[in-house]
């Protein structure tokens, strides 16, 4: 692990002093996208292979990537993580299968859930105490609760995914990945990408462009002909796929 590289792709010089911050400078940096999916490239599990694409090549990605790839760097930084399995619960209410959402546990004083692979997710890591209310940076109230041994991450919104606290080896995740890739029907369906700014989030779904910024919400259509120049100028993906 090239610690140095990764933290340059993501505006760091070097090691912050604060888990807080390597998060929200990975939510910042490098936007959750499924642009390989739509041009019919295979998403490798390989580690050399998300590499190339998040740090070199300065890509976003789903969840197996950018949360498979930010347990590396916080491994070789000294953390201790445990990758957990997650349920999304989606709009409509239907619980997805297991592994469908990769998310991480990070161990210091407490254990915390930390998540940089989800799209609009808390924007700190989260204390992993059962029943509790959490408020991210951005003043958003985030609850955990506990059935047993699963605990359901609810938003502001809805409830976003249910997890147990069991480890998980990366490679248990790869049968749902090729799922993902050729039956979801949000994956092989939608034009997604989707990046943190420091008040909101900048979304470009199938042909609309959508902004969250101070509490406000903007949104406009995008011609085809400016996907280009978009994923550029406001998502840092150059060339674009």
């Amino acid at each position: 692990m090239d610690t140095g590289a990764y933290l340059a792709r993501i505006g760091l010089a070097e090691p912050p002093k604060t888990l807080a911050e390597l998060q929200v400078a990975h939510l910042l940096a490098v936007p959750f996208e499924n642009l390989d999916i739509l041009a019919g490239v295979p998403i490798s599990m390989e580690p050399d292979a998300i590499w190339d694409k998040v740090v070199r090549r300065r890509r976003g990605g789903f969840c197996y990537e950018l949360n498979g790839l930010f347990a590396r760097l916080l491994e070789a930084l000294g953390y201790t993580v445990t990758v957990l399995s997650a349920q999304v619960m989606h709009r409509d209410g239907r619980e997805s299968n297991e592994y469908e959402h990769l998310t991480l546990r990070v161990d210091l004083d407490e254990p915390w859930l930390v998540d940089v692979g989800y799209g609009d997710a808390f924007r700190d890591p989260m204390p992993l105490r059962p029943d509790s209310d959490f408020v991210d940076a951005l003043g958003r109230t985030y609850r955990l609760s506990v059935d047993g041994e699963v605990w359901e991450l609810g938003g502001e919104e809805r409830t976003q995914y249910r997890f147990t606290l069991t480890p998980r080896a990366f490679a248990e995740f790869e049968p749902m990945c090729r799922w993902q890739q050729t039956e979801s029907p949000w994956f092989t369906g939608h034009r997604m990408c989707t990046i943190a700014t420091p008040d909101g989030r900048r979304t470009l779904l199938d042909d609309r462009l959508i902004e969250h910024s101070g509490g406000e919400r903007t949104e406009r259509p995008v011609g085809e002909a400016e996907v280009p120049e978009l994923l550029s100028s406001l998502f840092g993906i150059e060339p674009a796929p």
